[in-house]
């Protein structure tokens, strides 16, 4: 009658583990500070939903439309997941890294961003963790950088992002530079509080599903089977813009 999740017993840990620091364990092995937990709350909720119009959503809703069952939804939702949605941050890691190795190599951070800016577009690769097709300022991205200075996480990576944002304004020629995204600030703060590149896409995955989950009840209960959708085509009629009430104590 006990059940051990890395030696800790799961029933102490219901009640005194928020589900973000549970997940922490389970894939880091040990229970995290308070301040990472925290963070680790931060970017699971930052990514709950991204949604009517990502592929994951949409598979999502055209699987729901052919009567399959709630799992089946999730599954195709997940399944849409790609190197260009979902995996940005994992790549954002590693781009950080190679400004990084530079840096310890002896370069001043802005030269170590420069030098990784220009090898991006030379390639004629996208800047991982840059950029948004809706938001000229990602409100997510901010939020985190934001905890992760009051709660002293704050790193070389997070220096690194910086710099390399600073580097892209300099480079603009349009007056509006890209600005970082939340899977460049997750790549950032993961890599300051030492989880590695494929612990931080799995988390993405974890914290996609409520949101495909909602979408997929949706539309279930509210639309026609077999129906043809269209992203462009949707209308939200849900509460207007409110304030979430005081925490409990």
């Amino acid at each position: 009658n006990k059940i051990l999740v890395r030696g800790y017993p799961l029933d102490e840990m219901m009640g005194r583990l928020t589900f973000g620091e549970s997940i922490y364990l389970l894939l880091m092995g040990e229970v995290p500070s308070p301040s990472i937990g925290s963070l680790m709350e931060a970017v699971l909720v930052s990514f709950i939903d991204h949604g009517a119009t990502p592929p994951s959503t949409l598979a999502a809703r055209n699987t729901a439309t052919t009567g399959a069952a709630l799992r089946a939804c999730v599954a195709s939702g997940i399944l849409g997941f790609g190197k260009y949605h979902g995996g940005d941050i994992e790549s954002c890691m590693h781009f950080l890294d190679s400004g990084l190795e530079k840096v310890r190599s002896g370069s001043t951070y802005h030269e170590a961003a420069d030098d990784i800016v220009e090898k991006c577009l030379s390639s004629r690769e996208a800047i991982p963790g840059f950029g948004h097709r809706f938001h000229t300022r990602d409100p997510r991205a901010a939020r985190l950088f934001q905890m992760a200075l009051e709660l002293e996480a704050e790193g070389e990576h997070v220096q690194m992002i910086r710099a390399v944002e600073m580097v892209m304004v300099e480079r603009d020629k349009t007056g509006s530079p890209m600005p970082v995204n939340i899977d460049g600030a997750i790549a950032a703060v993961c890599g300051d509080i030492g989880i590695p590149p494929a612990v931080a896409n799995a988390l993405f995955v974890i914290s996609r599903v409520p949101g495909i989950a909602a979408h997929a009840r949706e539309e279930i209960e509210r639309n026609t089977p077999m129906r043809q959708i269209d992203p462009k085509d949707h209308l939200y009629d849900g509460p207007s813009q409110r304030r979430l009430p005081e925490r409990r104590k």
